[in-house]
């Protein structure tokens, strides 16, 4: 029998290995072959944000982006999970005024910046955070948007029964390759649905977040528009120092990528990245223990895109913060490291 999770990332202190984060991921193609694994590529787990360019493509297809007059950033952000600076606020409050709304009408909650600077000079002005500085305030003003569009009401629009999250999980479901009465569907930290699905399904729409060449014209269109406007806007997406932001940042449109809490990651990897002709790629990963730490998701994520070729140096050394390094203790002395111990199990 297959084990579910095998050991992704490793931290040493001199000879020892310390601890060990265990995980699993799948890597497939656009035709949803799969290509490479490590522990079990149909471990079922909830993407938790990496669904959000999913949970945007019905806003795009319905023409809500059009009609509202989306730009690349005010995309992104719907696909985001942001920082909360005061640039991410800026965006969202532009849109939401387009649409009618404010930050009162979004149901997300409210939490402390996740940039700390950010955080540090609201508490020294006195001012507390607000809706708009929640990480997922950018995928709710997106679903009002959407309800708006389609003449539903923006009342109690995080009900998994609403239409609007029907629509959401019908074409979530379309793009796992999932009957929706399948998809094991949460409650997420901002309250709202959020999607389980076995790790090669999940790949699989990554795959066809970065080649949809093979699907109708309504989501061909959707989906690079999407793309188009992350790998455009990455700081949008997440923030700065954030692996999101980062990968996008040094690959320039090669790769798309979307974290998610507790550990997972989703990568799409363009055509043609591992040269001529080579295939659209999508990668799933998820960090078993839910990476509370931080430290393993982004070392796992560049590794399996250095495994598979997708990294020139230049691109390797942008993203040198989550690659094999030092680990210092309070007086800064170097006493062991934290790296990837994986191999990617290719199928051939």
């Amino acid at each position: 029998m297959m084990k579910p999770f095998e050991p992704l990332v490793e931290l040493t202190r001199g000879p020892l290995v310390e601890s060990i984060h265990f995980g699993a991921l799948a890597v497939v193609d656009a035709n949803g072959n799969l290509l490479g694994s490590a522990g079990d590529p149909d471990f079922i787990a909830n993407l938790r944000s990496s669904a959000k360019p999913f949970q945007a493509l019905s806003l795009v297809e319905g023409g809500a982006a059009d009609a509202f007059g989306f730009s690349d950033r005010e995309l992104a952000i719907v696909c985001a999970s942001h920082s909360g600076t005061d640039d991410h606020v800026a965006v969202l409050r532009s849109l939401q005024a387009r649409l009618g709304v404010d930050e009162s009408n979004l149901s997300c909650g409210v939490h402390w910046p996740m940039h700390e600077p950010t955080a540090q000079a609201m508490r020294a002005r006195g001012e507390q955070p607000t809706p708009n500085r929640h990480n997922c305030s950018g995928k709710h003003t997106g679903m009002l948007a959407n309800a708006l569009r389609r003449g539903f009401s923006i009342e109690d629009y995080l009900n998994p029964s609403h239409p609007v999250q029907q629509v959401i999980l019908n074409t979530f479901a379309e793009m796992v390759r999932m009957d929706p009465a399948d998809v094991p569907i949460g409650i997420d930290g901002c309250s709202a649905p959020t999607f389980a699905a076995p790790l090669r399904n999940a790949a699989y729409a990554y795959a066809l977040l970065a080649d949809p060449s093979s699907l109708p014209d309504a989501r061909r269109s959707a989906l690079r528009r999407i793309r188009a406007a992350m790998t455009a806007c990455p700081e949008m997406v997440a923030g700065p120092g954030r692996f999101d932001t980062m990968v996008m940042q040094a690959t320039r449109g090669k790769v798309v990528s979307k974290g998610g809490a507790e550990g997972y990651q989703g990568m799409g990897v363009a055509p043609g990245a591992l040269g001529p002709g080579s295939p659209a790629l999508g990668i799933a990963l998820k960090i078993s223990d839910g990476d509370q730490g931080g430290r393993a998701v982004g070392t796992a994520a560049l590794a399996v895109l250095v495994q598979l070729g997708v990294l020139d140096e230049s691109e390797r050394a942008a993203l040198g913060c989550f690659d094999r390094r030092p680990l210092f203790n309070w007086r800064r002395l170097e006493i062991g490291e934290v790296r990837a111990c994986f191999d990617i199990h290719k199928v051939r």
